[in-house]
């Protein structure tokens, strides 16, 4: 599928609805490992005087035209500017190789967002927050954790892309030599992709769907492979991510020190997904009065991408509102 055949345009090339209630255009800004980052500004219509900001950005292996950029326009209605981004490597961001992921450099992108909303005439830079989504909430509390600018945090339906990666789902692969099977098959591939000179990629959400493939596996493939959600610049409508961008994400785990996170943090997740034992998990680890763990009755992971009546706007309008006062 391309653009035309999903009805998109270069003008509004979302698998959204575009709002009449905010304004939109594409800026860039660059973060400090020099790489340039693509992003979509929306602001509310009419909006005067300096405003509350937030950057979006997930899931994990989608791009801004997707999930984040309808966050990104809804809060933007709510009256925020916002701003969805690519990350490093990805869609129309900057980077070389393509398609490959790191905890510290996509921890760097939310950073490097702040950065850019910092500098902006209509944006008050002591009121900044970022949502991450999917694998991109666990970047988001590890921004959190890093960068006192960010005064809330909303990160919803996260995985910790660094612990699903070293011990499977579940942890049901947590031990040092399913650990070491992996590295061994990681390294070996590196010396392939080195005699080609180019990247073998891991594949996307799988397609044709199995008869017999998991739930969530049908979720994803319901959003990402079919008009809901598909784009063609999202690494998981199609190839994926490079077979290796997994190795640091084995030996370079996230969230040490998200114990420390003074400021404000909202875990949202569905009741019914798969991942709902990453956001259990790390708001075990959060400290301090101004956390909390939201879980939405009945839904699975991948409602928090997209169906409005499921996401809890009104919720996230109230935790920024007062946060980010």
């Amino acid at each position: 599928m391309n653009l035309e055949e999903l009805n998109l345009t270069p003008e509004w090339d979302k698998v959204f609805p575009k709002s009449g209630k905010v304004d939109h255009k594409k800026v860039t800004f660059h973060n400090r490992y020099g790489i340039t980052l693509a992003a979509d500004m929306y602001t509310p219509k009419g909006a005067e005087g300096k405003l509350p900001a937030i950057a979006v950005s997930g899931p994990f292996g989608a791009v801004k035209e997707q999930s984040s950029g309808l966050y990104a326009q809804k809060m933007a209605e709510l009256g925020f500017l916002t701003i969805a981004f690519d990350p490093s490597y990805t869609g129309e961001s900057g980077g070389m190789p393509r398609y490959v992921a790191s905890p510290d450099i996509n921890t760097e992108d939310f950073c490097a967002a702040v950065d850019f909303l910092s500098v902006q005439e209509n944006v008050d830079p002591e009121r900044i927050g970022i949502i991450g989504i999917c694998g991109w909430g666990g970047m988001a509390l590890n921004a959190a954790a890093i960068d006192t600018r960010i005064k809330a945090t909303a990160a919803m339906t996260m995985y910790d892309m660094t612990r699903v990666t070293a011990n499977g789902y579940f942890d049901s692969e947590d031990s040092e030599q399913a650990r070491f099977e992996k590295r061994k098959a990681m390294n070996a591939q590196r010396i392939e992709d080195y005699k080609s000179e180019s990247y073998a990629l891991a594949g996307g959400v799988v397609d044709p769907l199995p008869e017999d493939a998991p739930q969530f596996v049908k979720d994803y493939y319901a959003y990402y492979k079919t008009p809901r959600g598909y784009h063609p610049r999202s690494l998981n409508s199609n190839g994926g991510w490079n077979v290796t961008s997994s190795l640091s994400f084995l030996n370079m785990p996230i969230l040490q020190y998200s114990s420390e996170i003074r400021s404000a943090v909202l875990l949202v997740h569905g009741e019914k997904a798969h991942s709902r034992y990453f956001s259990e998990t790390a708001y075990s680890k959060l400290t301090g009065d101004n956390k909390e763990l939201l879980i939405i009755p009945g839904a699975n992971h991948t409602d928090l991408y997209d169906q409005m009546d499921i996401i809890p706007f009104e919720k996230l309008k109230t935790f920024f509102s007062e946060y980010l006062r």
